[in-house]
Order: C-alpha cells, then sequence, then structure tokens
C-alpha cells in the first residue's frame, strides 16, 4: 500500500511538472514580437502639454526667456489642444501647440487688433495672402492669466499662407465678443528650450 501511494504521488509530481513546462512554453509561443517604433515620433504631451507647460513655465526662444502667464486648453470631439500665453519680450506673445497625425505643430502668435478683418474669402496681411484651411467651434477651459473667461465655447477659423508657414487665426470666445485677429509663424521643437511649469499648488 505505502509503495502504491508513492507511485502516485511521484505520477502526480511528474504531471505537474510536465503542465508547468508545456505552460512555460505556450506563454514563450504567444509572446508578441518586439515592434518598430517610429524614429521620429514626437511626445508632444510629455514635452509640451499640460505636464511641462502651465502658469510658471519658461519658453526659451531667440535668446530670450518667455514666463507662461497663463494657459487656454481647446477640446473638438478627439481633438485637444493648448494656447499659452507668453510674456517678457517687447510684447505678449502666445504659443499654440498641437499634435496633427502624429506631428506636432508649434507656432508663435501675435494679436493684431489693428486688423480690421472678419473671416470669409482670401486676405492679405502684411504682403502675405491667406486663405482658409479649417473652421468649427471647440470647448475651452483656461488656468491663470489670460483674459479669457474661465471656461466655455468659442469659435475659430484658420488660415495659411501657400507654403504652410505662416498663419492668420480668427478666434471668437463667446458670441457676444467680437472676432480677435492673431497672425503666426511655425516654431520648429528645436527652437525652443523649456524649463516646466511648478506643480500645482506648490
Amino acid at each position: 500500500m505505502r509503495t502504491l501511494l508513492i507511485i502516485l504521488a511521484i505520477a502526480l509530481l511528474a504531471g505537474a511538472v510536465i503542465a508547468l513546462v508545456m505552460a512555460l512554453q505556450r506563454s514563450k509561443k504567444q509572446k508578441p514580437a518586439p515592434q518598430r517604433t517610429d524614429p521620429l515620433k514626437f511626445d508632444s504631451p510629455q514635452e509640451f502639454g499640460p505636464r511641462q507647460l502651465g502658469p510658471g513655465a519658461i519658453v526659451s526662444y531667440g535668446g530670450v526667456d518667455l514666463i507662461v502667464r497663463g494657459s487656454v486648453t481647446l477640446r473638438q470631439g478627439p481633438f485637444v489642444w493648448w494656447e499659452h500665453l507668453l510674456e517678457g519680450g517687447a510684447e505678449p506673445v502666445w504659443f499654440s501647440v498641437e499634435e496633427d497625425e502624429g506631428r506636432l505643430e508649434l507656432a508663435m502668435w501675435t494679436r493684431r487688433p489693428d486688423l480690421q478683418l472678419q473671416p470669409g474669402g482670401p486676405h492679405v496681411v502684411d504682403g502675405i495672402g491667406y486663405v482658409e484651411t479649417e473652421n468649427g467651434h471647440a470647448s475651452y477651459t483656461t488656468e491663470g492669466t489670460t483674459g479669457l473667461p474661465a471656461g466655455g465655447d468659442m469659435e475659430f477659423v484658420d488660415y495659411a499662407d501657400k507654403a504652410g508657414d505662416s498663419f492668420l487665426g480668427f478666434e471668437r470666445w463667446a458670441p457676444s465678443m467680437p472676432w480677435e485677429v492673431s497672425v503666426g509663424r511655425t516654431v520648429l521643437p528645436g527652437e525652443l528650450t523649456v524649463y516646466p511649469a511648478p506643480p500645482a499648488g506648490s
């Protein structure tokens, strides 16, 4: 009887070992092959999104250190982009951050209250011709000092020149407010150095 129990125990142990080895082999076979990654992919939220930029951050551009006074987060369906008010130069500028089809799009914008323009049709500003590229509505929230309401819905109409590196933008932050007109230019990530904003509440 004792011998039978020993044989049974050995058989059970051997079965458990075999099952373990087979399970390990199956897991190795099912392990997905390593995937190649896009070498040009730019992780915009890490570098230029809300974790890095916000009130108190410093953006060094063209040899000038600009401080972020306030930020606007805009949402249109699944799309999110940011506009940051920078001061410290000759005049305030807005820095827009957007990711479009995996490409990071950065631009510096200057408000142009001297331009009495309305959206619609082509426009020529400072000798540059612009055509409409996009328009729509977005919800927004603000943080810090922006001169805008705390949140709401806004309208926008975007224009670009033929080369696609100069921009004309119309924004209206409430139906009762007039259109704000801005001109912008493309900025490359390598032209900027960002010193992150301190954590909220610090």
